[in-house]
């Protein structure tokens, strides 16, 4: 399996992927609407404000006279109110959008993370999964409310302050507009290295991420190995790496808002320059020359509030680029549409047209490869009948692993097939197997919560009775009744408050709660003392009669009652048979068994 490799982002500002993220407003079309509604009768009351004052200017200015003035003082108060009332209005629906628009786009990354194939968290790195679900949807989601969106009140002041001028005099307007090819050539100037700047940034953000969740989780690691120092060094160039890239950034967009606004002081100076000769001529009266002073203002404000709202969106392009590729992310395994025709999907299962699983599994000529891997598995064949107990015993790599997790469909066969009661397994959904799936793992992970809330995980429809049940068939109910709150206490988070042993007893409950055709485990006593072993052993022993049973082991002596034991060597079958005949062989099994049991027995002597 190769190491996770960020995607790099170098393609130019991408208007299609800012159209892709405006698909979130959906969930808020009534609030967007009226957003859009209010911007439209914001930016008309202030582009009216001008001309009022216009009004103002040549009539009691230079006219000299008062008549009137009170029903302009009225009409500036009423002005007044309704641009505060239009401001108040936006900002809350622009609030709106953004919790909603965040909340939306995590759903729809977490539903997806649901399914997505497992081979995407065996690649993926927890921390740029969890950045992506936190600091760059919350990015996306402020960029869409407060800028991409609300950048409508900003086009509608241009487009009445643009209008208003030509009706007024279409020779000063063209003046007052002269600067604007400028403008747009300096946008695309600064766009293209702000671009570059803001995506490392993100990048780097997501590689300190992954470096905070790997010194938190792997911290006694960390002590026994004494790598603090190495560590800090590490994260201190990542961090060094960040800060001199956000200054970069952090220049240039301190750079282009300075331009624009001297753009717009420059527009003012101009028409101001050319305008003498037209007022002294009443061509013009002193109070048009005013409403162009303020609306080249407006104009070019708005213009440098879009150049701002450019910014955020070149700041948060890359955040947008990782978020929307998480979400558009495609399972490596994927139903067939007559398979989901049939048995439905994840969030709709059709539990009508689900057959019974019996249990008899064969693998036929199956070959599996990681992608950039040498293969595991090479014209692998076997055949177990419903109820028969397989176990999977060979050394590191050989792979033991890879076998079940192609059975339980978490990889697929690169060439050959996996036939469930007679039938390929592609033909049926990954659900219906999963759901006919008890699969234990070496370090079993249990959600915070309650005991009996992490047993009810394998069967969410389960009575308080069938959990006492199923703990006392696992051998866990002692244990359990014996804490001060017995089911109804708390594990901690990953079930940190109990121990190993009492962690995988928990979790055989929550396998076999639901009463599962296939049972897995996958070194499952591996990390436990040897009490509470025999606990489990027991256990095991109720649990499997009747189920197929696939049990990778690295303690022999858990394996002795099997049907069938395989030995892996290089992705093949060594050997093959029950513990007596592989013992009668006195093969590669003999050797294995019969070194573990002396170190076993030379352990016990030195305890003694």
């Amino acid at each position: 399996m190769s190491q996770f490799e960020e995607q790099d982002y170098t393609s130019k500002f991408d208007i299609k992927l800012w159209i892709r993220a405006l698909r979130f407003l959906k969930g808020c079309k009534k609030a967007t609407i009226w957003f859009l509604i209010i911007n439209t009768l914001a930016a008309i009351g202030v582009a009216i404000t001008p001309m009022m004052n216009m009004i103002a200017i040549d009539r009691f200015a230079v006219e000299g006279t008062l008549d009137g003035i009170g029903y302009l003082i009225l009409g500036f108060g009423a002005l007044g109110f309704f641009i505060a009332w239009t401001f108040y209005k936006s900002i809350d629906l622009a609030a709106v959008l953004e919790v909603t628009v965040v909340h939306d786009m995590r759903m729809a990354a977490f539903k997806q993370l649901q399914k997505l194939s497992f081979s995407y968290y065996d690649t993926t790195p927890v921390g740029w999964i969890m950045t992506r679900l936190t600091s760059d949807a919350q990015r996306l989601g402020d960029v869409i409310a407060w800028n991409l969106v609300d950048m409508s009140f900003q086009i509608f002041i241009i487009i009445f302050a643009m209008v208003s001028m030509f009706i007024l005099n279409v020779r000063m307007a063209l003046i007052a507009i002269a600067l604007m090819p400028i403008f747009f050539f300096v946008s695309f100037f600064f766009q293209k290295r702000m671009l570059k700047n803001q995506r490392e940034v993100r990048k780097v953000n997501s590689k300190i991420t992954g470096a905070y969740n790997e010194g938190i989780t792997g911290a006694k690691t960390t002590k026994t190995l004494v790598r603090e120092r190495k560590n800090f060094e590490e994260f201190d160039e990542l961090t060094t790496s960040m800060k001199k890239t956000s200054i970069r950034a952090i220049r240039l967009s301190a750079l282009y808002g300075p331009i624009i606004a001297f753009m717009g002081t420059a527009s003012i100076a101009l028409v101001i320059f050319t305008s003498e000769g037209a007022i002294t001529e009443n061509l013009i009266t002193i109070g048009t020359l005013s409403v162009f002073i303020s609306y080249i203002t407006m104009l070019f404000q708005e213009i440098q509030q879009m150049a701002e709202v450019v910014l955020a969106m070149q700041s948060a392009q890359a955040a947008a680029e990782r978020t929307i590729t998480l979400i558009d992310t495609e399972e490596e395994i994927r139903d067939t549409d007559e398979v989901v025709e049939k048995y439905g999907t994840t969030f709709h299962p059709k539990y009508e047209n689900w057959e019974k699983l019996v249990g008899n599994i064969k693998f036929e000529d199956v070959s599996f490869a990681y992608k950039t891997g040498e293969p595991v598995l090479k014209s692998f064949n076997l055949d177990v009948k419903a109820g028969e107990k397989i176990a999977l015993v060979g050394p590191t790599g050989a792979g033991k692993s890879t076998i079940v997790n192609l059975l339980c469909r978490f990889y697929e066969p690169v060439s050959g097939e996996i036939l469930i009661d007679e039938k390929d397994y592609k033909q049926r959904s990954q659900l219906w197997l999963h759901a006919n799936i008890g699969y234990v793992l070496q370090n079993p992970h249990l959600f915070s919560g309650t005991i009996k809330e992490n047993i009810r995980y394998g069967k969410l429809d389960a009575t308080d009775e069938e959990i006492i049940e199923v703990a006392k068939k696992v051998n866990a109910y002692d244990f359990i009744m014996n804490l001060e709150k017995g089911f109804d206490t708390d594990v901690g988070e990953g079930g940190n408050r109990l121990s190993s042993g009492e962690k995988q007893l928990i979790s055989f409950a929550r396998a076999i709660i639901k009463n599962p055709q296939i049972f897995i485990l996958d070194e499952a006593t591996s990390n436990i003392d040897t009490e509470t072993e025999k606990t489990i052993q027991q256990a095991i022993f109720n649990i499997l009669k009747g189920r197929t049973s696939f049990i990778v082991a690295h303690r022999l002596s858990t394996i002795r009652s099997c049907d069938k034991i395989l030995v892996i060597e290089d992705g093949k079958i060594a050997e093959m048979g029950s513990h007596r005949e592989l013992m009668r062989q006195k093969g590669i099994y003999f050797n294995l068994y019969t070194n573990q049991f002396t170190q076993e027995e030379a352990q016990k002597l030195l305890n003694a």
